[in-house]
Protein backbone atom coordinates (compact mmCIF):
# COMPACT_ATOMS: atom_id res chain seq x y z
CA UNK A 1 0.00 0.00 0.00
CA UNK A 2 1.26 3.17 -1.31
CA UNK A 3 0.10 6.23 0.76
CA UNK A 4 1.23 9.59 2.29
CA UNK A 5 0.57 10.44 6.13
CA UNK A 6 -0.93 13.68 8.07
CA UNK A 7 1.63 14.42 10.57
CA UNK A 8 0.15 15.12 14.15
CA UNK A 9 2.54 16.11 16.45
CA UNK A 10 5.80 14.18 16.45
CA UNK A 11 7.02 12.96 13.17
CA UNK A 12 8.15 9.03 13.95
CA UNK A 13 9.89 6.96 12.28
CA UNK A 14 11.94 3.79 11.94
CA UNK A 15 15.48 3.28 11.02
CA UNK A 16 16.45 0.59 8.38
CA UNK A 17 19.20 -1.19 10.59
CA UNK A 18 16.42 -2.61 12.49
CA UNK A 19 14.97 -3.86 9.02
CA UNK A 20 18.45 -6.10 8.12
CA UNK A 21 16.55 -8.74 6.77
CA UNK A 22 14.64 -7.25 4.87
CA UNK A 23 15.34 -5.72 1.20
CA UNK A 24 15.06 -2.14 1.23
CA UNK A 25 11.97 -2.08 -0.73
CA UNK A 26 10.25 -4.00 1.44
CA UNK A 27 11.29 -2.40 4.77
CA UNK A 28 10.53 1.10 3.69
CA UNK A 29 6.80 -0.64 2.62
CA UNK A 30 6.41 -2.40 5.94
CA UNK A 31 7.68 1.14 7.87
CA UNK A 32 5.15 3.44 5.76
CA UNK A 33 2.43 0.71 6.38
CA UNK A 34 2.77 0.22 9.84
CA UNK A 35 2.13 4.51 10.05
CA UNK A 36 5.56 6.02 10.24
CA UNK A 37 6.19 9.22 9.01
CA UNK A 38 9.67 8.46 7.68
CA UNK A 39 13.09 6.46 7.44
CA UNK A 40 16.37 6.65 9.29
CA UNK A 41 18.16 4.68 6.29
CA UNK A 42 21.48 3.44 7.14
CA UNK A 43 23.99 2.65 4.23
CA UNK A 44 24.83 -0.57 3.98
CA UNK A 45 25.67 -3.53 1.63
CA UNK A 46 21.83 -4.43 1.06
CA UNK A 47 20.23 -1.37 2.03
CA UNK A 48 21.75 1.59 -0.83
CA UNK A 49 25.39 0.32 -1.26
CA UNK A 50 26.89 3.50 -1.74
CA UNK A 51 29.88 1.62 -3.42
CA UNK A 52 27.89 -0.58 -5.19
CA UNK A 53 27.46 -0.16 -9.31
CA UNK A 54 24.37 2.10 -10.99
CA UNK A 55 24.52 3.95 -7.74
CA UNK A 56 22.61 7.00 -9.50
CA UNK A 57 19.99 4.94 -10.79
CA UNK A 58 19.44 3.28 -7.73
CA UNK A 59 19.34 6.47 -5.55
CA UNK A 60 16.87 7.74 -8.02
CA UNK A 61 14.99 4.85 -7.55
CA UNK A 62 14.47 5.09 -3.54
CA UNK A 63 13.46 8.61 -4.46
CA UNK A 64 10.82 7.69 -6.56
CA UNK A 65 9.69 4.64 -3.41
CA UNK A 66 9.94 7.29 -0.59
CA UNK A 67 7.75 9.96 -2.10
CA UNK A 68 5.32 7.38 -3.14
CA UNK A 69 5.05 6.38 0.57
CA UNK A 70 4.69 9.40 1.81
CA UNK A 71 8.17 8.87 4.04
CA UNK A 72 11.02 11.35 4.88
CA UNK A 73 14.20 10.35 5.25
CA UNK A 74 17.42 10.90 7.19
CA UNK A 75 20.76 9.26 6.24
CA UNK A 76 22.88 7.36 8.60
CA UNK A 77 26.35 6.14 8.15
CA UNK A 78 26.56 3.89 10.80
CA UNK A 79 27.10 0.79 9.02
CA UNK A 80 29.17 -2.13 10.78
CA UNK A 81 31.35 -4.08 8.01
CA UNK A 82 30.57 -1.85 5.12
CA UNK A 83 34.08 0.10 4.22
CA UNK A 84 35.97 -3.15 6.26
CA UNK A 85 35.10 -6.36 6.39
CA UNK A 86 37.18 -7.84 9.61
CA UNK A 87 36.99 -4.86 11.72
CA UNK A 88 33.19 -2.98 12.59
CA UNK A 89 33.09 0.28 11.85
CA UNK A 90 36.49 0.76 10.60
CA UNK A 91 38.13 3.15 9.22
CA UNK A 92 36.62 5.96 11.79
CA UNK A 93 37.83 9.66 11.14
CA UNK A 94 40.30 8.73 13.57
CA UNK A 95 42.20 5.86 12.06
CA UNK A 96 44.81 6.13 9.42
CA UNK A 97 43.38 4.84 5.86
CA UNK A 98 40.52 8.18 7.03
CA UNK A 99 40.41 8.65 3.45
CA UNK A 100 37.79 5.93 2.80
CA UNK A 101 35.33 6.98 5.72
CA UNK A 102 36.05 10.81 4.57
CA UNK A 103 34.63 9.13 0.57
CA UNK A 104 32.02 7.19 2.49
CA UNK A 105 31.08 9.94 3.89
CA UNK A 106 30.64 12.54 0.51
CA UNK A 107 28.92 9.87 -1.08
CA UNK A 108 26.58 10.18 1.66
CA UNK A 109 25.96 14.17 1.58
CA UNK A 110 25.48 13.29 -2.39
CA UNK A 111 22.74 10.75 -1.51
CA UNK A 112 21.21 12.62 0.79
CA UNK A 113 20.89 15.63 -1.45
CA UNK A 114 19.58 13.59 -4.15
CA UNK A 115 16.79 12.40 -1.49
CA UNK A 116 16.28 15.68 -0.37
CA UNK A 117 17.05 14.11 3.22
CA UNK A 118 16.37 16.00 6.55
CA UNK A 119 19.85 15.26 7.67
CA UNK A 120 22.68 13.64 6.71
CA UNK A 121 24.48 11.89 10.52
CA UNK A 122 27.70 10.48 11.57
CA UNK A 123 30.03 10.11 14.26
CA UNK A 124 33.57 9.98 15.59
CA UNK A 125 34.46 6.75 16.68
CA UNK A 126 36.56 5.37 18.56
CA UNK A 127 40.13 6.41 19.73
CA UNK A 128 42.67 3.80 18.37
CA UNK A 129 44.85 2.81 21.61
CA UNK A 130 47.92 4.12 19.17
CA UNK A 131 46.89 7.80 18.36
CA UNK A 132 47.27 10.44 20.82
CA UNK A 133 45.25 12.75 22.23
CA UNK A 134 46.26 15.45 20.06
CA UNK A 135 46.16 13.63 16.96
CA UNK A 136 42.80 11.91 17.42
CA UNK A 137 41.13 15.60 17.65
CA UNK A 138 42.82 17.13 15.01
CA UNK A 139 41.54 14.02 12.81
CA UNK A 140 38.06 14.51 13.80
CA UNK A 141 38.04 18.27 13.42
CA UNK A 142 39.44 17.97 9.92
CA UNK A 143 37.21 15.38 8.97
CA UNK A 144 34.43 17.51 9.81
CA UNK A 145 35.44 20.58 8.53
CA UNK A 146 36.37 18.34 5.07
CA UNK A 147 32.34 17.04 5.07
CA UNK A 148 30.80 19.95 6.23
CA UNK A 149 32.38 21.96 3.04
CA UNK A 150 31.42 18.99 0.88
CA UNK A 151 27.65 19.31 2.76
CA UNK A 152 27.54 23.30 2.25
CA UNK A 153 27.66 22.93 -1.07
CA UNK A 154 25.26 20.62 -1.59
CA UNK A 155 22.87 21.77 1.06
CA UNK A 156 22.93 19.36 3.03
CA UNK A 157 22.60 19.51 7.03
CA UNK A 158 24.76 17.53 9.17
CA UNK A 159 24.08 16.00 12.14
CA UNK A 160 26.71 14.77 14.39
CA UNK A 161 25.90 12.10 17.25
CA UNK A 162 28.03 11.73 20.00
CA UNK A 163 27.96 8.17 20.85
CA UNK A 164 28.88 6.29 24.41
CA UNK A 165 32.53 4.90 23.74
CA UNK A 166 33.77 6.99 21.26
CA UNK A 167 35.85 10.24 21.27
CA UNK A 168 32.54 12.50 21.47
CA UNK A 169 30.69 10.34 23.68
CA UNK A 170 28.16 13.40 24.94
CA UNK A 171 26.62 16.55 24.50
CA UNK A 172 29.61 18.36 26.40
CA UNK A 173 32.15 17.14 23.80
CA UNK A 174 29.76 17.74 20.75
CA UNK A 175 29.89 21.61 22.14
CA UNK A 176 33.64 21.44 22.08
CA UNK A 177 33.47 20.00 18.52
CA UNK A 178 30.80 22.71 17.14
CA UNK A 179 33.26 25.47 18.53
CA UNK A 180 35.99 23.90 17.17
CA UNK A 181 34.45 24.19 13.36
CA UNK A 182 33.40 27.89 14.15
CA UNK A 183 29.57 27.06 15.75
CA UNK A 184 28.80 26.31 11.93
CA UNK A 185 25.05 26.48 11.31
CA UNK A 186 24.64 23.36 9.09
CA UNK A 187 26.54 21.19 12.02
CA UNK A 188 23.92 19.69 13.83
CA UNK A 189 23.33 17.21 16.52
CA UNK A 190 22.03 14.05 16.49
CA UNK A 191 20.23 13.02 19.93
CA UNK A 192 20.05 9.13 20.88
CA UNK A 193 17.27 9.47 23.82
CA UNK A 194 18.63 6.10 25.20
CA UNK A 195 22.33 7.83 24.88
CA UNK A 196 21.22 10.50 27.21
CA UNK A 197 20.22 8.01 30.04
CA UNK A 198 22.97 5.98 29.38
CA UNK A 199 25.83 8.64 30.30
CA UNK A 200 24.54 12.18 30.46
CA UNK A 201 24.45 13.68 34.03
CA UNK A 202 21.46 16.20 33.09
CA UNK A 203 17.95 14.22 33.23
CA UNK A 204 16.86 12.82 29.67
CA UNK A 205 14.08 16.34 29.08
CA UNK A 206 16.76 18.65 30.11
CA UNK A 207 18.67 17.18 27.49
CA UNK A 208 16.91 17.87 25.26
CA UNK A 209 16.18 21.35 25.80
CA UNK A 210 19.67 22.24 26.04
CA UNK A 211 20.34 21.45 22.43
CA UNK A 212 16.92 22.32 21.11
CA UNK A 213 18.54 25.28 19.08
CA UNK A 214 20.85 22.88 17.18
CA UNK A 215 18.71 19.59 16.82
CA UNK A 216 18.67 18.17 13.44
CA UNK A 217 18.05 14.21 13.90
CA UNK A 218 16.47 12.68 16.71
CA UNK A 219 17.36 8.77 17.66
CA UNK A 220 14.88 6.97 20.13
CA UNK A 221 15.44 4.03 22.01
CA UNK A 222 14.99 3.03 25.59
CA UNK A 223 18.27 2.32 27.88
CA UNK A 224 19.76 1.63 31.38
CA UNK A 225 21.95 4.20 33.21
CA UNK A 226 25.48 2.93 32.54
CA UNK A 227 24.96 0.57 30.00
CA UNK A 228 24.96 1.09 26.64
CA UNK A 229 22.63 -1.16 25.30
CA UNK A 230 19.08 -0.06 22.57
CA UNK A 231 15.83 -1.52 24.55
CA UNK A 232 12.53 -1.92 23.53
CA UNK A 233 10.71 0.59 25.14
CA UNK A 234 9.25 -0.12 28.41
CA UNK A 235 11.97 -2.69 28.99
CA UNK A 236 14.34 0.36 29.79
CA UNK A 237 14.68 3.18 32.47
CA UNK A 238 13.56 6.03 30.79
CA UNK A 239 10.31 8.18 31.17
CA UNK A 240 9.05 9.01 27.80
CA UNK A 241 5.99 11.00 27.92
CA UNK A 242 8.33 14.09 29.60
CA UNK A 243 10.65 13.47 26.32
CA UNK A 244 8.26 13.72 24.06
CA UNK A 245 6.91 16.48 25.74
CA UNK A 246 10.12 18.05 26.04
CA UNK A 247 10.55 17.42 22.19
CA UNK A 248 7.19 19.47 20.88
CA UNK A 249 8.12 22.26 23.13
CA UNK A 250 11.00 22.86 22.03
CA UNK A 251 9.22 23.21 18.52
CA UNK A 252 11.31 20.00 16.79
CA UNK A 253 9.72 19.43 13.74
CA UNK A 254 12.20 16.28 12.41
CA UNK A 255 12.27 12.83 12.44
CA UNK A 256 12.13 10.97 15.72
CA UNK A 257 13.37 7.85 14.51
CA UNK A 258 13.37 4.15 16.17
CA UNK A 259 16.81 3.25 16.54
CA UNK A 260 16.80 -0.66 17.61
CA UNK A 261 19.58 -2.23 15.04
CA UNK A 262 19.90 -5.75 17.17
CA UNK A 263 15.77 -6.60 16.63
CA UNK A 264 15.89 -7.50 13.21
CA UNK A 265 14.99 -10.53 13.83
CA UNK A 266 11.13 -9.45 14.93
CA UNK A 267 11.30 -6.18 12.59
CA UNK A 268 7.96 -5.94 11.73
CA UNK A 269 6.35 -6.99 14.92
CA UNK A 270 8.76 -4.86 17.33
CA UNK A 271 8.30 -1.82 14.71
CA UNK A 272 4.58 -1.83 15.19
CA UNK A 273 4.94 -2.20 19.11
CA UNK A 274 7.48 0.73 19.05
CA UNK A 275 4.92 2.96 17.36
CA UNK A 276 1.75 1.77 19.55
CA UNK A 277 4.04 2.61 22.78
CA UNK A 278 5.25 6.50 21.26
CA UNK A 279 1.73 7.13 19.96
CA UNK A 280 0.38 6.42 23.48
CA UNK A 281 3.50 8.01 25.32
CA UNK A 282 2.88 11.01 23.25
CA UNK A 283 -0.52 11.72 24.37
Amino acid sequence: MEKRHESDGLRFGYGTNGFANHRLDDALAVIADLGYEGVALTLDTDHLDPFAPELSRRVAAVADRLQRLGLGVVIETGARYLLDPWRKHSPTLLEEGRELRLDFLRRAVDIGADLGAEAVSFWAGVQPADVGDTTAWDRLVDGCAQTLEKAERKGVTLGFEPEPGMLVPDIAAWRRLHAALGAPAGFGITLDIGHCRCLEPDPVPDCVTAVAGHLVNVQIDDMRRGTHEHLEFGTGEIDFPPVLAALSAAGYTGLVAVELPRHSHAAPTVAAQSLEFLRAAQK
